[in-house]
């Protein structure tokens, strides 16, 4: 067992546990489904403190995230500097960051954005905190296919905080990321296959193996690449960014293919770093073609 260290917490500590890059990943794909509900500027305090209230409930939820993984943390490598295994915060100190941030987040979305944006937050949140973390991450291999739907949620909160209604374009925009996430993360699971055993996490390499799983990389990405092309068959988006879904999704999919069938002690790790580059440049592709063409 890593002994604990005596560190007092500083800010970076809280800052570390909302989980800021992923956040900012969410915070990006919300900014498009924002821009891409209205044909001219998104209304400045809708774009501010809609993504300021997401902000502050996604990083609600990976505050709980840290808290409900903080035993299993300390056996990864990838997790065992975290505040909370290393002692730096203790679980009391970290309930009460994670109430104060989701509360005022909800708060905001509710008083200023509008309650439909405020309630699908409160659901992601739920989502992802409760259900993923706390259920599903340790009861199904299938647990980041189930789960994802929590984390595909932000393009359709950026589009009700600036609509107020559920509209079939900001669904797609949630299968995008839905159908993103299992090869996103598999590919992460690959290179950390070792960790998940220790620790007792039926990641789907270490329940059916290596070999499954990039199978299952393969047709997730073959089924992400169709479902990119959606937005422009379903006529929100031009060639621009057909052209730019169907290159980045051939870099995926080569990936994918190396991973199966060329790997190298770095390629899963590649592979899931193509797939962060994948999801920003295709979204930025969307707002693009949304404002240019």
């Amino acid at each position: 067992m890593t002994e604990l260290t005596s560190t007092a917490a500083n800010w970076r500590d809280y800052y570390e546990m909302c989980k800021p890059r992923v956040v900012m990943l969410m915070i990006l794909t919300s900014l498009v489904g924002m821009f891409l509900a209205v044909p001219g500027m998104v209304p400045l305090d809708v774009l501010i403190l809609g993504n300021l209230g997401i902000a502050l409930v996604a990083g609600s939820g990976a505050v709980v995230n840290h808290l409900i993984d903080r035993k299993i943390d300390i056996m990864m490598k990838r997790t065992h500097n975290r505040p909370l295994p290393q002692g730096r915060v203790d679980p009391k100190q970290t309930i009460v960051f994670a109430v104060t941030i989701g509360v005022l987040g909800m708060a905001i979305l509710l008083f200023w954005v509008n309650p439909l944006c405020a309630w699908l937050t409160l659901a992601s949140f739920i989502g992802y905190a409760f259900i993923y973390t706390g259920y599903l991450k340790h009861a199904t291999p299938q647990n980041i296919v189930i789960g994802g739907l929590s984390g595909a949620m932000p393009p359709l909160l950026g589009w009700t905080a600036v609509t107020g209604t559920i509209e079939p374009d900001a669904l797609i925009l949630v299968l995008i990321i839905f159908a993103w996430t299992p090869p996103h993360f598999w590919a992460l699971a690959i290179h950390r296959k070792d960790e998940y055993a220790k620790s007792g996490v039926p990641m789907l390499p270490v329940t059916h193996g290596e070999y499954v799983t990039k199978v299952h990389i393969i047709v997730y990405t073959a089924i992400l690449v169709v479902v990119s092309v959606f937005p422009y068959l379903s006529g929100m988006s031009g060639m621009l960014y057909l052209a730019s879904a169907l290159a980045l999704g051939v870099g995926f999919l080569v990936w994918s293919g190396l991973l199966m069938f060329n790997p190298k002690p770095t390629t899963a790790m590649d592979t899931f770093r193509y797939s962060i580059v994948y999801l920003g440049l295709l979204f930025v592709a969307l707002v693009v073609d949304h404002y240019l063409f």
